[in-house]
């Protein structure tokens, strides 16, 4: 069985939904929802339904809300091992959504990640579970300085590097990394974030990014065709038509976890965007970040659905 280990975001994700027109300043009927989330550990879900032995590596508070992020890991089948802080809170990110789903405002309390530093990364746990694993997985909630630090133990111990993006604001941390990085996953707006601008047409994405330092990665484009290389292929790939859309959030982690599901079972990498596009279709069929039926043989059944890569170059 794939090893991999996941080192990154693992905290709650509260949603709450206005029921009405939006009125600043006013009180507005709507309803609450509250998850587990965080972009690795929304892959590591994803990835441990698939069938991989996963370890996720993360800082925690003592309260109930890392609790929460604990029993999310034990159902999904992740092997959790946070740095538990006892007197401090688990992260968290707050958002309220306008009626048609629109982002108004939010918030992100994500300081207790400031505290996996790469001297974290020396911990004798955190060095076996790196050398026994066959792929490393991390996201830009991890500082600066701990990205490029395991970018380079990684690499050091002949690992394959993957990285989700997070948000316009976080993927710039990547920036003196790209070297050691294999894949990095990322929309259009992340991309941009990183490289500082935007190419004339999509297909132009992969030369960008290679010439920023990039080996290998993947920009999504919302209902567009998604572009993908690695190494000196590039693909194009439609995602899949879906009627019933009941929520995004989490559609690109699984995007990521079915690409590299597809990566780590031989596959060529145009087909593993296919399984990737597929993990992400049945993701935004469910209301949660990561789908409770997520297993292989429904994403092979949705495979069906996902048409052939475009191979680009």
């Amino acid at each position: 069985m794939h090893k991999i280990l996941v080192l990154g975001g693992a905290h709650i994700d509260r949603r709450g939904r206005i029921g009405g027109e939006t009125a600043h300043g006013a009180s507005i009927p709507g309803h609450w929802f509250e998850e587990a989330g965080g972009g690795g550990f929304n892959a590591a879900r994803n990835l441990a339904r698939l069938g991989l032995a996963v370890r996720m590596i993360s800082p925690r508070g003592g309260d109930a809300d890392g609790q929460s992020v604990a029993e999310a890991a034990l159902a999904a089948g992740v092997d959790d091992r946070p740095f538990t802080f006892l007197d401090r809170k688990t992260p968290s990110y707050t958002a309220i959504l306008e009626r048609d789903g629109n982002l108004l405002i939010a918030l992100a309390d994500m300081e207790l990640y400031r505290l996996f530093s790469p001297r974290r990364l020396s911990v004798r746990a955190v060095r076996d579970a790196m050398a026994e694993a066959d792929l490393v997985l991390c996201d830009a909630n991890l500082p600066q300085e701990t990205i490029a630090t395991l970018s380079v133990k990684a690499r050091h111990l002949g690992k394959r590097v993957a990285a989700i993006a997070i948000s316009p604001a976080k993927v710039p941390r990547y920036r003196e990394s790209l070297a050691e990085i294999d894949f990095l996953f990322m929309n259009e707006a992340e991309a941009q974030a990183l490289v500082g601008k935007r190419p004339e047409t999509a297909e132009e994405w992969p030369s960008l990014l290679r010439d920023a330092g990039l080996s290998g990665g993947v920009v999504t484009r919302g209902r567009e065709a998604a572009i993908g290389f690695s190494g000196e292929r590039s693909v194009s790939l439609l995602p899949p038509a879906i009627d019933t859309v009941a929520d995004v959030t989490g559609a690109g982690d699984s995007l990521a976890a079915g690409v590299l599901y597809g990566v780590m079972n031989g596959l060529p990498f145009e087909e593993a965007m296919r399984f990737g596009a597929a993990a992400a279709a049945i993701t935004v069929q469910s209301p949660l970040a990561t789908a409770e039926n997520l297993s292989e043989d429904l994403l092979r059944d949705m495979l069906a659905l996902v048409p052939a890569a475009k191979i680009l170059s």
